[in-house]
């Protein structure tokens, strides 16, 4: 492998179950984030669940990230504390605070009251450790934690167990525990049960801390660690115990509440499915770049011809300014769409949907699109891919495919861009 290349094992598409059975030749180095906020008798209770897990203690760092809670949280010796001011609910700048101080090689994300059971840590870093494209997801489960011994856990909470998320079950086994995962899947990753290395936690440079208000910061999180090339795998043996029942289930206001994340992501979230049906998110999810050696008639030709060619998602789509570096409005983009060449598409071709449908649909990582002489017109690229292939200096972690299309054609003259417009030309 190149210089720089991480250690650890390189995975095609979303295959985490090439490694099925295997495990780390030692435990790897974990640091345990649990972030806190006024809950101390559940903040008691996670950390001696914490104390009688069967990863090795001292391979397992122990941070209590606090948000602020007007008395300092009491730990026992060997827990880390770091604590920021009271200015509202920052769970995603907590969590964040927790990561910087932490020197575990894979990090684990709880909540000061889901507690775990003996196996958790061990099971939810496995992957991540193998590969450290792997974001892992535990099982949390729910049950009224009042009294239960730490020690006795998972006897004690099964017999007080409070039903799980139906929705959040049936997509595990649709998905066969996410191993098919797609671009959406972000929206089954649980962020008070998450694993990850500390390299892929940098390459998505953490939690969003804008997120000021309860939920979503964990299903944004997810998306753009997918984005950078994450495999996302769902792990029912790592189990946790979240004390009470699943947010859903605690008010009257959880509508609402659901509504108000919607409308926050759907703008950070511009791929179908999360984005508006009609108004344009903030984020770009399809970049469109201008074919070079172009006049300015045939680039806006071309651009706009592709873009119109996209269909429905033509109003998730811009073009990826080619002067500059890209600003925010470019980081969630999900596909690349090179014109090579100064191209025309016909208005009712269908070229362009449907290869962004084998993209997604086959998890290609490159797809190019050819005239019937061969001649490469346009490629389109999955950000994900290319983030994992350059990150491994790989190029065969994920499929491509070329497809022949009389569709468009390349255009060598100036353009009548009056006649275009108008319809009769």
């Amino acid at each position: 492998m190149t210089a720089g290349t991480p250690i650890g094992t390189p995975l095609p598409g979303n295959r985490w179950d090439l490694l099925d059975e295997q495990w780390p030749e030692q435990p790897p180095s974990v640091s345990v984030i649990v972030a806190h906020y006024r809950q101390p008798e559940q903040l008691a209770r996670t950390l001696a669940a914490l104390r009688v897990q069967d990863h090795p203690a001292d391979r397992m760092q122990i941070i209590v990230a606090d948000d602020g809670s007007p008395e300092p949280p009491a730990v026992p010796d060997g827990v880390d504390v770091v604590r920021h001011d009271d200015r509202g609910f920052r769970l995603a700048a907590v969590r964040n605070l927790g990561a910087a101080a932490a020197r575990g090689d894979v990090l684990v994300f709880l909540d000061a009251d889901t507690a775990p059971e003996p196996a958790f840590v061990r099971e939810l870093t496995r992957l991540p450790a193998l590969a450290p494209d792997c974001v892992t997801v535990g099982r949390r489960r729910h049950a009224d934690l009042s009294g239960v011994d730490p020690s006795r856990l998972a006897d004690e909470a099964a017999r007080r167990a409070l039903p799980e998320p139906d929705w959040l079950a049936a997509e595990y086994r649709r998905t066969h525990d996410l191993l098919h995962a797609d671009d959406r899947s972000y929206r089954h990753v649980i962020g008070a049960v998450i694993a990850c290395s500390r390299m892929l936690f940098d390459a998505t440079g953490g939690f969003d801390e804008t997120f000021t208000t309860y939920g979503g910061e964990d299903w944004e999180w997810t998306y753009r660690a997918w984005l950078r090339g994450g495999l996302l795998a769902h792990v029912p043996t790592a189990v946790a115990w979240h004390d009470g029942p699943d947010a859903a289930g605690r008010d009257e206001g959880a509508v609402a509440r659901r509504n108000a994340e919607t409308i926050r992501l759907s703008d950070l979230i511009p791929v179908a499915g999360s984005a508006g049906r009609g108004l344009r998110p903030s984020r770009t999810d399809i970049a469109v770049v201008a074919p070079p050696d172009a006049s300015d008639g045939q680039r806006f030709l071309a651009l706009d011809s592709a873009i119109a060619a996209l269909g429905p998602a033509a109003g998730r789509a811009a073009v990826l300014p080619g002067d500059s570096e890209p600003d925010a409005a470019f980081d969630r983009v999900r596909v690349v769409v090179e014109l090579l060449r100064p191209v025309r598409i016909e208005a009712d071709a269908d070229v362009l949907t449907a290869a962004l449908a084998r993209i997604d649909g086959e998890g290609l990582g490159e797809l190019t699109l050819r005239s019937p002489d061969g001649e490469p017109l346009v490629r389109m690229t999955s950000t994900r891919a290319r983030a994992r292939c350059e990150r491994w200096g790989r190029d065969d972690l994920f499929p491509t495919a070329s497809v022949t299309t009389a569709a468009m054609r390349v255009v060598t003259d100036e353009p009548d861009l009056a006649a275009y417009l108008g319809g009769w030309g």
